[in-house]
């Protein structure tokens, strides 16, 4: 049951924030492997691409990519959410006198992370794919024609096998094992902290909200370098798509420092912050309800 109300909590989470995602997926491309001063900017900023995506492809692609984005949803946060929920019920994550000890934290929200993004790093793959595609007019990095989530499965099976799932998994389980711990120890330690100054002590849903707002910021800085990296080794595909820009994760961000700059390390960062903070407080506020719900039932 751990992992269900994980997942769900996920998946419910991805409806609202894929629009988002989809935008930070086409910043982050945007300019790839180019100074700035050689780029054609076809997205000026987090608004101007909303508008510009919506008079092009239509509102329906801020909404590209939301299948397999649930799947990655459910699928990734069953595993995290599930793993790191048993071994809080645990105590593995607390020391002699019950409070949350920050290296047992950081350690368990790290292998749930881990754990979480080779099991989601299939949908990863198709989802990036299919939120880069776009009319010509507005395309930025490689252009993969997929029909949906099961189009795209067969057709990376058929050109790339295997492999092709698991495209970028070194640096999806780096950004989630950083990412996770920043987002589940914050989250733990915000609410711990709040109710230690007698801060929504009443109101469950205000303190599982106050608490994943905090930790959206800390995520959000914590991988975005990270996140630029995994969208682009998602998206550029095998050799059969053309020259393979990146070798692996070092490589990528080596490529990007050298070419983009720092600036290039943190596109995005925008986008990613407004998907991750509510994504975020949604996940997490859902998660804790389910299990303050599960736990009240098992109580009576």
């Amino acid at each position: 049951m751990d992992f269900i109300i994980g997942g769900l909590a996920g998946a419910g989470a991805t409806i609202f924030t894929n629009p988002m995602d989809v935008v930070k997926t086409r910043l982050q491309l945007q300019g790839e492997l180019r100074a700035r001063t050689e780029t054609t900017t076809r997205y000026k900023g987090i608004f101007h691409a909303l508008y510009v995506i919506a008079r092009t492809d239509g509102a329906l692609a801020l909404q590209k990519g939301l299948a397999p984005a649930m799947v990655l949803g459910f699928t990734m946060n069953s595993v995290r959410l599930g793993m790191y929920h048993i071994a809080e019920v645990q105590g593995w994550t607390k020391n002699k006198n019950g409070d949350i000890e920050l290296n047992k934290a950081i350690f368990w929200s790290s292998v749930s992370g881990i754990m979480s993004g080779v099991t989601g790093n299939p949908a990863s793959v198709v989802k990036t794919r299919i939120q880069a595609a776009a009319h010509p007019s507005i395309a930025v990095g490689r252009q993969h024609k997929y029909d949906g989530m099961c189009d795209g499965v067969i057709k990376i099976y058929k050109t790339e096998g295997i492999r092709g799932f698991f495209a970028g998994v070194s640096a999806t389980c780096t950004r989630l094992a950083i990412g996770s711990a920043a987002q589940l120890t914050t989250f733990s330690k915000a609410k711990e902290g709040l109710l230690s100054h007698g801060i929504c002590t009443t109101s469950p849903f205000g303190l599982a909200f106050c608490a994943s707002a905090i930790s959206g910021v800390v995520v959000a800085l914590a991988i975005c370098p990270f996140d630029v990296t995994t969208v682009r080794l998602y998206n550029q595909g095998s050799a059969q798509h053309g020259k393979v820009l990146y070798k692996g994760i070092f490589d990528c961000l080596t490529k990007i420092y050298k070419t983009e700059g720092l600036y290039g390390l943190y596109k995005g960062i925008g986008p990613l912050y407004l998907r991750i903070a509510p994504h975020t407080t949604l996940s997490l506020v859902i998660w804790d309800l389910l299990n303050n719900l599960l736990l009240s039932n098992k109580n009576s």
